[in-house]
């Protein structure tokens, strides 16, 4: 292996895998009803409302599981306000710091896509009908809320990968990919969950439903590309991956996860077809985190060397 030395696993739990499943539907979700605001039809509409919907669910969630693993929830809010001063505590030359701000923003413009887009849902609300959250809606507030929400949509969709590159953990700091393969895959599902949801709710233009199965199609061809680069630029540590590690990689995420949905995807029949590949997206880019994750969190540090599990 290439590293010289390893620090110990991080004490992850499930809910850390969670996270970086979540977040990356979240932000690519936001990034696709962005696409569809700026470029879509008025028949994109459901569709939009569904991914800002999906941004701000998703945000919400990663932030409760980013806390939930804390060994100490109560104590959060250290991490962005400095106890002795009061000021907002932001370093951007640690990696976790930049990732909490970024989760923080990204919650924020996805609260306001999802005020902006919600009166279009609930007209009767009268919440929805105060003239600030009118105002949300119109067209310059409207992208000035998008664009960058895309951004941070992007970043948390992909920093979860640059994460883990950048510690000294056997696999994951052996490959600059990792951010590449998280933020392909998290496309891939955020367009797979955007695609069940409409079906679910019966909204959306059959133009618009039909380009989030042709999207994903396409984003699981490059993610298999990228996945199989990732592996290559392992070098001798893909050898952490032999045995079960390798098999679920194999069957789950590359079999069950990419090449079944993009089977299911050709011939005649293929809309008939499009939910149950979404399913097996979503399942993929799960089992995706759960490899990448856990392969690494078992190997041990003993003395001066390392021992594989």
């Amino acid at each position: 292996m290439p590293d010289t030395y390893f620090t110990a696993a991080p004490h992850w739990t499930w809910y850390i895998v969670a996270y970086f499943f979540i977040g990356g539907i979240a932000g690519t979700g936001f990034v696709l009803a962005a696409l569809l605001q700026f470029f879509g039809r008025p028949e994109d509409r459901p569709l939009v409302r569904i991914g800002y919907y999906v941004a701000v669910g998703g945000a919400v969630l990663s932030g409760l599981l980013l806390i939930i693993d804390l060994n100490r929830p109560d104590r959060f809010w250290h991490m962005m306000i400095e106890s002795n001063t009061g000021r907002p505590m932001f370093k951007s030359w640690v990696p976790m710091s930049v990732g909490v701000w970024g989760v923080l923003l990204f919650g924020l413009f996805s609260s306001l896509a999802a005020l902006s887009v919600l009166g279009e849902d609930r007209p009767g609300w009268k919440f929805t009908r105060w003239a600030p959250v009118r105002a949300l809606g119109g067209g310059l507030p409207a992208a000035l809320i998008a664009a960058p929400g895309a951004l941070f949509g992007l970043f948390l969709a992909g920093y979860t990968g640059v994460l883990l590159s950048v510690t000294n953990r056997p696999l994951w700091a052996d490959s600059n990919l990792v951010g590449l393969l998280f933020l392909v895959s998290g496309f891939s599902t955020g367009a797979a969950a955007l695609y069940l949801l409409a079906r679910r709710r019966r909204v959306g233009h059959p133009g618009s439903v039909a380009w989030l199965t042709w999207l994903d199609q396409r984003v699981l061809l490059v993610e298999l590309v990228v996945l199989i680069a990732f592996l290559v630029s392992l070098g001798p540590v893909i050898e952490i991956l032999v045995g079960w590690w390798g098999v679920l990689l194999l069957l789950g995420v590359v079999g069950l996860g990419i090449l079944v949905p993009l089977w299911l995807a050709r011939g005649v029949h293929a809309g008939g077809r499009a939910a149950q590949a979404a399913v097996l997206v979503l399942v993929g880019g799960f089992l995706l985190r759960v490899v990448v994750i856990l392969s690494s969190h078992e190997v041990h540090v003993f003395g001066s060397g390392v021992a594989l599990p």
